[in-house]
């Protein structure tokens, strides 16, 4: 089994032993017995405050839900907000700590909000003088693979502040001391690694439970690599399946025609995944109670899949067959947020085109990234 960082902290007794800790969690914070990463640190040090990011640190938040500060019944310790008002610690929201411990599962997307939790954090300590630790964990859909548009810096955001590809093939621990030296934050940094993992790892190979990151990302490989197909549609009127039982499997909306989907995207041969036509009923979010039509995505060969290039097919043909049905939320942005760029938002949008350009700069990402690795 793959050992996790909060399974390694006994090799980093110094650094915990007489400090106050503040711990930024959630769900996913365990370790290998499953014992929250929080009651372990308190059972040895002094813990003096919680941090929630998107989702709360019980995952009961869903997706954009604002969390607000309050005192944890559990362990009467404030938890502070991170993903409401205020996206990065205040100085008085660490004014008791002086080591923030950050314990999280990704899913290997540039655009989960999870990064930017930790890369806020890290400007936080490094303004008000803290030490960070982050406990590393594996990257679930491997440490190798980089796919997608490279973040255009113009268009920051909670889900994107960096010039990353969509999938970047690090850990969690590894994009921390990337951005941290590339960027020259200046946080006192430490990663504990994990141990037993290796790039070519997917989660299933890993020993580890998995527990939800969030609500809507239930299995730990096909979840993760079909969210990075599908994200986009949170910035349309279409729904990404949110409110069924597969988030991000499924993707339609009352005025697709499934069948006709289906026969558009098997035109284009795309390798390691079949669209089959699909009916869905979402119990919330987008067209709640509405039947839906479109396809569900079945990966038949993961060596073969690349997400990101059939996404893009994909989203050409349901805006095609949309037709004036389809919209655009939030006046686009948030969708260009997404996708990394402007050009997603072009009705002469060529998938073709925009995979062979993102396989530029993701293969020059992949290049660079090899500093930046802590494991083999």
């Amino acid at each position: 089994m793959v050992l996790c960082g909060i399974d390694m902290i006994g090799s980093y007794d110094a650094i915990f032993k007489n400090a106050r800790l503040g711990v930024v969690t959630a769900p996913t914070g365990v370790d290998r017995f499953m014992r929250p990463t929080y009651e372990i640190l308190a059972e040895k040090y002094t813990v003096t405050a919680l941090f929630a990011p998107e989702h709360g640190i019980r995952g009961d938040a869903q997706a954009g839900d604002h969390i607000s500060t309050y005192v944890d019944d559990e362990t009467g310790l404030t938890v502070y907000s991170l993903f409401g008002e205020n996206k990065r610690p205040s100085e008085e929201m660490l004014k008791d700590v002086d080591v923030l411990v950050f314990d999280m599962q990704d899913v290997g997307a540039r655009y989960y909000t999870y990064l930017y939790a930790m890369c806020y954090c890290m400007e936080s300590c490094a303004k008000y003088g803290k030490e960070m630790v982050v406990l590393d964990r594996p990257n679930p859909i491997n440490g190798i693979d980089v796919e997608g548009v490279t973040l255009d810096e113009r268009f920051p955001s909670g889900v994107g502040e960096y010039a990353v590809p969509v999938r970047y093939g690090l850990t969690i621990g590894e994009f921390g001391i990337y951005i941290n030296q590339s960027r020259n934050i200046g946080c006192k940094l430490t990663v504990i690694p994990c141990e037993g993992w290796t790039r070519d790892m997917t989660f299933e190979k890993t020993g580890l439970p998995w527990i939800l990151p969030s609500p809507n990302v239930p299995t730990p490989v096909n979840s993760c690599l079909h969210y990075l197909a599908t994200c986009y549609y949170e910035g349309t009127n279409i729904s990404e399946g949110r409110g069924t039982t597969l988030p991000f499997e499924f993707v339609g909306a009352p005025f697709i025609n499934g069948k006709e989907l289906e026969e558009r995207m098997a035109a284009h041969k795309l390798p390691g995944v079949h669209f089959r036509r699909c009916y869905f009923t979402p119990t919330f979010s987008k067209h709640k109670g509405e039947r839906c039509q479109g396809v569900q995505l079945h990966i038949t060969d993961r060596s073969l899949y690349k997400p990101f290039e059939a996404g893009m097919y994909l989203f050409k043909e349901v805006r095609d067959l949309a037709g004036d049905e389809f919209k655009l939320l939030y006046e686009g942005k948030h969708l260009v947020h997404l996708y990394g760029n402007e050009d997603i938002l072009s009705p002469d949008f060529d998938p073709k085109k925009a995979c062979m350009e993102a396989e530029v700069t993701a293969a020059e990402f992949a290049a660079m990234k090899k500093a930046y690795h802590i494991y083999l």
